[in-house]
């Protein structure tokens, strides 16, 4: 049932794509945006992220076909979108270089394929990524940041209503006096937008890169009109928060203080592409039909695997 249904809503959103063609992307589009946010990763040369940018452009099938590079959703510059410029910097700083370019992994199983080691634990250059980058050319220089996002401890609050990009229920910032700050405009976790692929259904568990991945990133990291508006709500911080004009507090105590940079990675911007009421609905269930046919593809597997080892154990005893 669950084939059937995936076959027709699958036959469903092919039909609203051959007679939609691609919009041209304009100078803040959404398409050239993501482009230019990969060219910003692999101006880093000598860093995992990039060389995975590389091998994902360039050699999408091997990446694909790659058991080490399977488990790895990509790069966390690319798994969101913001609205506007401003904030895209302000995020991107907070976050800094070293962040923006972490990859991303499903399971530990994932992380641990990403680097081998000698007996005196040392790293084998030859395999892992490190082995991947030499094949095409490549080094990878110093550290490099991978997120496990099974080992993050997800949000467990509910989502906003009717809302398709399932914003997380966060209780608005109160004074001591129980009057909301002037000036707050949101939690940073709720103002980024991802792909529908996204939203849900990444981990084993079924949650989504917005309650696991950029929860633990934002955490409740909140979001001011201006600079004096965010210092006046001090009281009602608790995990750092940024301003408009460039005002940042690391978290409670610590202040970023100076002109505001440029990271070099930044996420992409939005598009304005305009999708149908029902698109999301129906994507969205053709990607729930999907995840619980491989778990149960997966169960299967497991299953079948226990009977062979039954049956080879009782094939041995009946032979002695």
């Amino acid at each position: 049932m669950n084939l059937y249904l995936t076959c027709k809503f699958s036959v469903t959103l092919g039909k609203y794509h051959s007679t939609n063609t691609p919009q041209k992307a304009t100078k803040n589009g959404g398409s050239r945006n993501e482009e230019e946010t990969t060219e910003q990763i692999l101006k880093q040369e000598i860093t995992a992220a990039a060389m995975f940018c590389q091998i994902k452009t360039q050699h999408a099938t091997l990446l694909s076909n790659l058991p080490l590079t399977k488990d790895v959703l990509g790069v966390v510059a690319t798994l969101a979108r913001v609205d506007n410029d401003n904030l895209n910097r302000l995020l991107s700083e907070y976050l800094g270089l070293e962040t923006m370019l972490a990859l991303v992994c499903r399971s530990f199983e994932g992380v641990k394929a990403l680097e081998k080691y000698d007996g005196e634990g040392k790293i084998n250059s030859s395999a892992g990524l490190h082995g991947l980058a030499y094949s095409i050319g490549r080094k990878i220089n110093g550290r490099f940041l991978v997120i496990c996002l099974e080992d993050l401890r997800p949000y467990i609050g509910g989502f906003i209503a009717d809302d398709p990009q399932k914003k997380l229920v966060l209780s608005k910032p109160k004074l001591p006096d129980g009057s909301s700050p002037t000036g707050f405009l949101d939690f940073a976790v709720n103002m980024i937008n991802l792909d529908n692929g996204n939203l849900y259904c990444i981990t084993a568990k079924g949650h989504g890169l917005r309650e696991t991945l950029f929860y633990a990133l934002f955490s409740h990291l909140q979001v001011y009109r201006t600079r004096t508006e965010m210092l006046l709500a001090l009281p009602c911080i608790t995990h750092g928060a940024l301003s408009l004009d460039g005002g940042m507090i690391k978290r409670n105590g610590v202040f970023a203080l100076g002109n505001r940079t440029d990271v070099e990675v930044k996420f992409p911007v939005i598009s304005s592409r305009c999708l149908p009421a029902d698109y999301t609905k129906i994507e969205d269930a053709v990607r729930m039909l999907k995840w619980e046919q491989g778990n149960i593809a997966e169960d299967m597997r497991r299953e079948q695997s226990l009977l062979d080892k039954a049956k080879a154990q009782l094939m041995g005893e009946s032979k002695t």
